[in-house]
């Protein structure tokens, strides 16, 4: 053996020594956040708060920087381990009402209504789940009799119809729902049930492991100091709460959820019709270029019916999406014609419409494509 092998040998080895003692570190920071979250549910302090999360960061950075060390891989590394953290901490949370009574969950055996049953259960609620079975059999009657709180966690298709069933719940239990669309199962609500109403709207799907770092969308209804507890339970779990009209979130939605959807089902349906190998398109593909495609493969490995109801829900998506068909059309007559100089000028009045949010999605997205590339993201 050489003396440099020998000394390679010698090199890895002590890398290996100090991986180790890295798992060591981040077992007993993983111990130690572990009861972190066992005081913050006994004392109601939410598991996420932003301006400790914004300190710790920049205080390693300085450090790393003092180290030698790269702050933007202290970063990284940091935010991951923090992630990670997040989830051991959220076992258990603090009940803001104890005495609020019973929770129905309608839907509760669905994806994301399990997200919410096991929420509250972990905060010390008592809950009941009503699936379809239990209306036929009385037992969905005789727990909406004696909830506190009901929510209504169905697909889209179905929420109306569910609401509509709801007339006889006790004057003061709280009604909501968690439906990506607002306007339609709040007016439901309203014209269904006399007491507090309030419309949610999850801005993450089912395979959140809670709500740390979440966003949920609160149309008010009536009676809001009635379920103030709920919007300060969310809170506890992690939530960041955005108050909306309903009209406004849903006109939002058209823009963020069914031109997206459709796009992608548009495009989907191109790649099928062309049929190309996919895997020799990833091959060729970069990191961004994997990235889209795999918004696009991710799209159709779901239930169809979900993605139906978005985009069907309201006609006036069809106005909307009408307006985006000519606008391609309008591009593609572009292209034809060669005009090359008319794309550029548009594309730059476009770039002044984004302003300086372009700047910060290509700075912002040149680390998530690092970190994309170094795990060689849907590629074989």
């Amino acid at each position: 053996m050489t003396t440099e092998s020998t000394n390679l040998d010698g090199l890895r080895s002590g890398i290996d020594q100090l991986d180790a003692r890295l798992i060591d570190i981040l077992a007993k920071r993983a111990e130690l956040t572990r009861q972190v979250g066992e005081l913050k549910a006994k004392t109601g302090m939410p598991v996420y708060v932003p301006e400790r999360e914004a300190a710790l960061i920049n205080k390693l950075r300085d450090l790393a920087t003092q180290a030698g060390v790269s702050p933007e891989l202290a970063e990284d590394l940091m935010r991951r381990i923090m992630r990670d953290s997040y989830h051991t901490q959220n076992n258990r949370y603090q009940c803001v009402n104890p005495d609020a009574g019973r929770v129905v969950v309608v839907g509760g055996g669905g994806a994301l209504g399990q997200v919410f049953v096991s929420l509250f259960q972990r905060s010390g609620y008592a809950v009941d789940v009503v699936e379809q079975a239990d209306w036929g059999n009385g037992h969905a009657e005789n727990m909406l009799k004696r909830a506190a709180l009901v929510i209504v966690a169905v697909p889209i298709n179905l929420t109306e119809a569910v609401i509509g069933q709801l007339s006889t719940l006790p004057e003061h239990c709280i009604l909501a729902d968690i439906t990506s669309i607002k306007s339609r199962p709040l007016t439901a609500m309203l014209d269904v049930h006399s007491g507090p109403v309030v419309g949610l709207h999850p801005m993450f799907g089912p395979d959140a492991p809670g709500m740390i770092k979440q966003v949920v969308v609160v149309c008010h209804g009536r009676q809001q100091p009635h379920y103030q507890w709920l919007l300060d339970q969310m809170q506890i779990w992690g939530a960041t709460l955005h108050e909306s009209s309903a009209e406004e979130h849903d006109q939002a939605m058209a823009y963020i959820q069914v031109m997206r959807h459709f796009n992608t089902f548009v495009y989907g349906a191109h790649l099928q019709g062309e049929d190309p190998d996919l895997d020799t398109l990833t091959v060729f593909s970069s990191p961004i270029y994997r990235l889209e495609l795999a918004m696009v493969g991710r799209l159709f490995a779901q239930p169809p019916e979900l993605y139906a109801d978005i985009i069907f829900n309201n006609p006036q998506n069809v106005a909307l999406l009408r307006r985006f068909h000519q606008r391609f059309g309008l591009a593609l007559d572009m292209l034809e014609a060669a005009d090359k100089t008319a794309f550029i000028e548009q594309f730059k009045e476009i770039g002044d419409w984004f302003g300086d949010y372009a700047k910060m999605c290509l700075s912002d997205s040149k680390q998530l494509l690092l970190k994309a590339d170094d795990g060689k993201l849907l590629r074989k």
